[in-house]
């Protein structure tokens, strides 16, 4: 296994990226013995059935911001995957952005019939593009060209088609972040460098599992995700994983609704233990991007009440730090 990551920076906003005190907390994201970062931001749509979107000059990091934080991660040992997310506005998830398949009654400048789908792809090929560029310039060692666009992934051609744009601007490894129970949908995985998903797969059918019984739940998505790798020949990354420190949530680890849950630490370490000890000598797995380490860390007095995904002062990070300086 060669990624021992973390995601950085997804809670961040503008004039939040680069600081001296993101730096304390990149600092303290090196300190566990890591040697990966996967800098996560987003940009927004409107709605789901946006065909257009852009740059929110309220909200969006700015390129220096990126940049900088980029700069950071590696004064701190860590190799960078750039990961640019498309969200929505209005709150529904990315997985749901689609679009009927007839075209426009209008024609382009070729002379070609619009349709939804081109004029969502065009902008969204901009967008990867442009954070393409980014990545090339500043070294950054992976680009993850997507992330859980389930509703999109069924339109080979055009992402075929972005991948190809992508590769003449940024010549290191793409990886696409698929979810978890859905890799099948994904049939041009081949045209990538690595098969990456969000693995939040159920290790528990109710709060207080022990680690051992959730390593052995670990069994069943194991043999799916040895498939994938015969079928396609690319190993496997988890771009995201992880579970909130609240009893519970290794039963549904993708979480972040139920603040009525009680807040638990072993269940956090439990889930972080049973993946470590499940994936770490599978040849077929290249690593982890855990979900999430927050751009500015939290006070001591904040840690003890937190119910969130994050590990520092908790025990998962004793977890992980353990398999990541020792394994």
């Amino acid at each position: 296994m060669e990624i021992k990551g973390f995601t950085y920076g997804w809670d961040s906003r503008r004039g939040m990226l680069g600081t001296e005190r993101a730096m304390e907390s990149i600092t303290a994201l090196a300190d566990m013995g890591g040697n990966w970062a996967a800098l996560a931001f987003a940009v927004t749509q409107e709605r789901f059935s946006s065909t257009r979107f852009g740059f929110d000059f309220r909200s969006c990091n700015t390129d220096r911001e990126i940049e900088k934080a980029i700069s950071q991660l590696k004064s701190a040992g860590l190799k960078v995957c750039l990961k640019p997310i498309l969200n929505c506005e209005d709150g529904t998830w990315r997985a749901n952005i689609t679009f009927p398949e007839k075209e426009f009654p209008v024609y382009d400048e070729h002379g070609r019939l619009k349709s939804y789908w081109n004029e969502w792809f065009s902008c969204y090929t901009a967008f990867i593009c442009h954070y393409a560029e980014i990545a090339e310039i500043t070294g950054c060692e992976m680009l993850c060209i997507g992330c859980e666009m389930i509703g999109t992934e069924h339109k080979e051609e055009h992402w075929r088609e972005l991948i190809k744009r992508v590769r003449e601007i940024y010549h290191g490894p793409l990886v696409y972040n698929a979810n978890h129970g859905k890799e099948d949908n994904v049939s041009w995985f081949d045209a990538l460098d690595y098969i990456g998903t969000s693995a939040y797969y159920p290790v528990a059918k109710a709060g207080g599992a022990t680690a051992d019984e959730m390593t052995a739940a670990w069994e069943k998505p194991k043999e799916n995700l040895k498939r994938l790798w015969e079928k396609f020949g690319k190993k496997i990354i988890f771009m995201e994983i992880g579970c909130r420190s609240a009893r519970g949530c290794a039963a549904m680890p993708w979480d972040f609704v139920h603040r009525e849950y009680e807040r638990d630490e072993d269940e956090q370490a439990n889930f972080y233990e049973s993946a470590l000890r499940a994936m770490w000598d599978e040849p077929y797995f290249e690593g982890f991007f855990w979900w999430d380490w927050e751009t500015n860390l939290m006070s001591p007095e904040k840690i003890v009440c937190d119910k969130g995904f994050g590990i520092h002062g908790k025990k998962a990070e004793r977890v992980l730090t353990d398999w990541y300086r020792n394994k």
